[in-house]
């Protein structure tokens, strides 16, 4: 009997087919930076979990998200195509791409594998339904690796929203406590007092109560994690699959997300290696590496990894690659509109200082954005900041920026200190500028022309292919675009004869340059400024008309204003509302504002724009 056993014990063994391609697991969280996570150097923190993966696999802390929202950094995840090439970098836009680019799960499907993906989406292009189909065999809340046939690898992504900006700061605590602090046993929930406080925050009672609440949905999502990777082990494939965890971008509070700085772009990334497949690692078990990575890797390390051939139009690199080409000396990154908070942004990095150049740098870094404005902990930042209870740093992040920063990001985690005008760091700063400028004139950034055009642009072609016509003279924008922020006489100047430039979006960049001016330098071209708020293109008009309010409080320049809010193009209406949120002497656009909230089509960007006005009015006028 038991020599029968044996044979038949042994048949099975001879009959099971080896896998001799890994399974690969994508765990995906949101909205986390690395400085809230244990293996990361927080003590405070509790992500055992996650540490457990980063001992036994590699971290990576030079990790950075190709942008700092979402829908962007989806978009350029599953393209592995920069925003700026495509035109994807303002939040749910979803403008078109070409058909040749696609997600890079459908290389991988070519390659054999089972691709799915549970849940999210959310890559802010045209058509996703279809899109989505051609990408993942599976995309729902209930994909999974189980449907593959037997014997198939699969590459399969598993999104947690558990950390996301809803829970660490915009919904209400009621809906907090349901959703996150309910869901904790008593032992792991951290208290108030139990971790350090970001000093840009004022540390109050009130602010901690709300900052626990990070802490708290970092523990849940750490929680989750481990039963995933519990399911993977039960069904007998942890042998088989190598493990990816990471964030999508940056920190879901004020001055992080969505904010162009080292907090919105770099992630925590972990990469762990079954015993079978260490060999594909070009690092030890432990280890951890400075390598420069961003998302637009994340597609060609894949489709290299697993035998495939990397397609033209994606140009990150293959990371796992023993004899791959050197690692990168900088990153590009960039960010863009977040819902009614416009913005341009374009950053460099080389893992030891962030560059950013503000191109809009009178826009502050807490911007009015909607998601963050109905949100109690922004709510307090702004009442302690109208009752003079912040300190410098701590209020300066509600002022103009200067137009550009450098961080050194190894002793400056919270980036207080900007070293762009230090010239102890002057070759590190001209070296980050020459690679930004040399980066963004070959990919011909197409967000520099006003979304208003972007979306008339998408309906006849993409905005990729219209970059690279020759009628896109980027060389000549960028060149203005460049002068937005510096002061001086001869800026000004050169800004003002700019705006009688036959090209509209050399116009457009002129206008904005001007805004960053004061009073007294724009006072002797009062007379241009009026000829160019008749200008042809909306978009220079309604810039000129917010410059001759805030600045002259010029009554037609504000009946202007206040007609193109009423604009039915949504993108226009924008413009001039945003505008209004940062002006000191805000009465004259009640009334519009009223009429704007009474329309029951007004597009919800607008609309968000104009409840930040009616609460940003209300806590103005409280006594």
């Amino acid at each position: 009997m038991k020599t029968l056993l044996y044979i038949s014990c042994l048949l099975t063994l001879l009959s099971c087919k080896t896998q001799d391609k890994p399974n690969i697991l994508w765990i995906t969280i949101e909205d986390t930076s690395p400085q809230f996570i244990g293996c990361y150097g927080n003590t405070n923190a509790s992500t055992p979990v996650i540490d457990k993966l980063a001992d036994e696999g590699v971290r990576f802390t030079n990790a950075f998200s190709t942008g700092t929202v979402c829908s962007p950094s989806r978009s350029s995840i599953i393209t592995a195509v920069p925003t700026y090439k495509m035109g994807t970098g303002h939040q749910r836009s979803q403008y078109p791409i070409p058909d040749f680019i696609k997600g890079f799960p459908y290389y991988l499907k070519q390659l054999g594998y089972y691709t799915t993906n549970n849940s999210k989406t959310d890559y802010n292009i045209a058509n996703e339904k279809d899109f989505v189909k051609e990408a993942w065999d599976e995309s729902s809340n209930k994909a999974t690796w189980k449907d593959r046939a037997e014997g198939q690898p699969f590459f399969a992504v598993f999104n947690f929203a558990e950390s996301h900006q809803s829970r660490t700061m915009s919904w209400t605590f009621k809906q907090y406590e349901k959703h996150v602090w309910n869901h904790l046993p008593e032992e792991d929930r951290i208290a108030d007092d139990a971790f350090d406080m970001p000093p840009f925050y004022n540390d109050t009672p009130e602010m901690r109560k709300q900052f626990a609440r990070v802490y708290n949905s970092i523990k849940l999502t750490d929680n989750k994690i481990g039963e995933l990777l519990q399911k993977l082990e039960d069904d007998g494939l942890k042998d088989d699959t190598i493990i990816f965890f990471y964030a999508d971008h940056g920190e879901g509070i004020p001055r992080a997300k969505t904010t162009g700085i080292n907090l919105g772009y770099r992630v925590p990334f972990v990469v762990w290696f079954p015993e079978k497949f260490k060999h594909l690692s070009p690092w030890e078990t432990g280890s951890i590496t400075d390598e420069l990575i961003s998302f637009e890797d994340l597609g060609p390390t894949m489709i290299d990894l697993l035998g495939g051939e990397i397609p033209e139009q994606m140009n990150g690199r293959s990371f796992f690659k023993k004899d791959s080409e050197a690692q990168p000396k900088y990153l590009s990154l960039s960010t863009d509109r977040v819902d009614n908070g416009l913005d341009l942004v374009r950053s460099v990095t080389d893992g030891r200082f962030v560059y950013s150049r503000n191109f809009m740098p009178f826009i502050p870094e807490v911007r009015y954005i909607n998601y963050l404005e109905i949100a109690d902990i922004t709510k307090h930042m702004r009442n302690d900041l109208k009752h003079g209870k912040l300190n410098e740093f701590q209020s300066r992040i509600f002022d103009e920026r200067p137009y550009e920063v450098l961080y050194d990001i190894e002793n400056d985690i919270w980036e207080e200190h900007n070293l762009a005008e230090n010239p102890k760091y002057k070759s590190v700063l001209e070296g980050m500028r020459q690679f930004l400028d040399s980066t963004l004139l070959k990919s011909k950034d197409i967000l520099f022309i006003p979304e208003y055009d972007i979306a008339r642009i998408s309906e006849t072609q993409t905005p990729y292919e219209y970059r690279l016509q020759d009628d896109y003279d980027f060389d000549e924008i960028y060149k203005v675009a460049s002068l937005s922020g510096k002061k001086s006489e001869q800026v000004v100047k050169a800004q003002i004869e700019l705006l009688k430039h036959e090209d509209k979006f050399v116009r457009y960049w002129a206008s904005i340059g001007l805004m960053s001016q004061n009073k007294v330098v724009l006072q002797p071209f009062q007379k241009e400024l009026s000829e160019a708020l008749q200008d042809v293109y909306p978009p220079v008009s309604i810039t000129i008309s917010a410059i001759l309010y805030n600045k002259f409080e010029s009554k037609t320049a504000s009946e202007v204003l206040s007609n193109f809010a009423k604009n039915n193009n949504w993108h226009l209406s924008l413009i001039a509302v945003n505008n209004m949120l940062y002006f000191q002497e805000r009465a004259p656009f009640e009334t519009t504002i009223e009429e704007l909230l009474q329309n029951p089509k007004l597009n919800s960007h607008v609309k968000n724009a104009c409840f930040d006005f009616v609460e940003s009015q209300r806590l103005r006028k409280e006594i």
